[in-house]
């Protein structure tokens, strides 16, 4: 299929790169390394990047603002999204052709041409294997960039979606550019003080269920107080993936300027996605996000989450 990818890819002048709603450094590195191999290759082809971005993750590159394009004759990539409600993109429905990359479980086919393989660690694996199965030019810059966005959604390769393939390509991508490993972990990891203070107030105040469903609601005025932004507390998610008396654990945020309420939902065993897609959101069994409007939907999800906790929790004391 990378083939396929890559001659249709030839087929445009006008493409555009689209991901998800709230990026993450998969999506956006996926997003901006693609970009800069197609005009490395083509430097002809007018390539955009869109969607609603993060002063978090600057150091992946910059996002594009679309203008005078023929939507007809362009072709759109959705890169990291599974659904099309997801798609942090306008006029999706204009393109003249429309193509998903992506590693998450199958939710509905919405492009003409899709991979995906749910087994992969991340779709920033799935770029690194297109770009070395095909003649897209890369360079050191566009590996650093794929190499964050694999890094940051295995967590640093702990995570069950790391295989043996995402160690051989990591392997021979070191081998042939010789990462700077400070340089290119920094940017992941390095957080001004307020975030440090943010993240423990998180932790002093988690609750906790019955079947082990741990949550914190953030409100505008905590985030206000510790002088951080909505998405704040959905990248600290991470951070809590070893606390014995949780299962599944998430972040609730309110963003009051975009009027919905965030949420980033962590699992180690129950399966949560299914539950996400109820609440305008989706993802891997083990990691998804939601994004309601009041916090009587939260009190819903919270729920909802408890019982799954609580069957996961009879299955394996009856086995």
């Amino acid at each position: 299929m990378f083939k396929e990818v890559y001659k249709t890819i030839l087929k445009y002048d006008t493409i555009v790169l689209a991901r998800h709603i709230g990026v993450d450094p998969d999506a956006m590195a996926s997003q901006i390394a693609l970009k800069e191999a197609i005009l490395e290759t083509f430097p002809e082809k007018k390539v955009y990047a869109v969607g609603q971005g993060s002063t978090k993750f600057t150091y992946l590159g910059k996002l594009d603002k679309i203008e005078n394009i023929d939507f007809s004759k362009s072709l759109l990539i959705v890169l990291d999204t599974p659904d099309k409600k997801r798609v942090d993109a306008e006029n999706i429905d204009l393109y003249s052709y429309k193509i998903k990359i992506d590693h998450h479980p199958f939710v509905e086919k919405f492009c003409d041409l899709e991979m995906i393989d749910d087994e992969s660690s991340s779709t920033c694996q799935l770029i690194i294997e297109f770009l070395y199965h095909t003649d897209l030019k890369r360079n050191k810059s566009i590996m650093e960039k794929l190499f964050q966005g694999l890094v940051s959604d295995t967590n640093r390769f702990i995570f069950q979606n790391t295989k043996a393939s995402t160690f051989h390509l990591v392997g021979k991508m070191m081998e042939e550019y010789d990462f700077d490993l400070k340089k290119v972990y920094e940017p992941l990891y390095l957080r001004p003080l307020r975030e440090v203070r943010f993240q423990g107030y998180i932790e002093q105040n988690l609750v906790v269920t019955e079947n082990g469903v741990a949550y914190i609601k953030i409100t505008d005025e905590v985030i206000n107080k510790f002088k951080v932004d909505a998405s704040a507390a959905g990248n600290m998610i991470n951070h809590f993936n070893f606390i014995e008396e949780v299962l599944v654990w998430m972040t609730i945020s309110e963003d009051k300027k975009n009027e919905i309420i965030k949420i980033s939902i962590r699992s180690r065993g129950p399966a949560i996605n299914q539950v996400a897609e109820n609440y305008n959101g989706g993802g891997h069994k083990l990691a998804s996000g939601a994004r309601v409007k009041t916090f009587e939907q939260v009190e819903s999800l919270i729920n909802d989450l408890d019982q799954v906790c609580k069957k996961y929790l009879e299955k394996e004391g009856s086995v």
